[in-house]
């Protein structure tokens, strides 16, 4: 299989390039009027973009026959969470004021932090399993099975987004569009499968 490690060092370096640059703006007093809403919804639309990265893996994989690609999806996959988890401390720091209390009545009273919120969670054991020690405790069919909470996580961030937003709907209505192709291309080629004569060993 082909060597992939110059490859992650590089995805690892321009992984944390926007973050590099909002703490380089945020140094140099240049994200705006509302810097606290910059870095929220920064850290939230990274997450997405990465959750998304996540799940182009597999479908690309299928389609260009190229397995190596696998090695990327775990680097891509912690990323997302540490995004999500960069976008619930802001949350957590300016909105709360690290009062851990008043989050569960926020979450009551807004229905976009519950969805959030409920996402995040389920990243959790995603990130914590995400070794291969625990590929072999959980079992392959166990740990793909826990991993599929990675389609609810996706869909109830763009969720989240979208309802966040109070006019201009295009960016969470873009990662929708393509949120729903790749799940829907998994759908299609799990049905194929299922659909395909069994071959016989020669």
């Amino acid at each position: 299989m082909r060597d992939t490690r110059f490859s992650k060092v590089v995805l690892f370096i321009n992984a944390l390039v926007p973050l590099t640059l909002m703490l380089w703006d945020w140094a140099h007093h240049r994200l705006g009027v509302n810097p606290i809403e910059f870095v929220t919804r920064t850290t939230g639309v990274l997450t997405l973009v990465f959750l998304l990265l996540t799940l182009t893996i597999t479908p690309l994989r299928l389609i260009t026959g190229k397995n190596w690609l696998i090695k990327f999806r775990r680097m891509l996959g912690l990323f997302a969470f540490f995004y999500v988890c960069l976008h619930f401390i802001t949350y957590l720091a300016f909105d709360r004021g690290f009062k851990l209390l008043t989050i569960p009545g926020d979450i009551i009273q807004r229905p976009f932090v519950a969805i959030g919120m409920a996402s995040f969670f389920m990243l959790i054991p995603l990130a914590v399993t995400s070794t291969k020690g625990w590929i072999k405790r959980l079992g392959g069919k166990g740990w793909a099975s826990l991993h599929r909470l990675i389609y609810p996580a996706a869909i109830g961030g763009v969720l989240h987004y979208y309802l966040i937003v109070k006019s201009d709907i295009r960016y969470p209505l873009a990662f929708a569009i393509v949120l729903a192709a790749l799940l829907g291309y998994r759908i299609y080629h799990e049905n194929r499968s299922d659909s395909a004569p069994a071959r016989t060993l020669s």
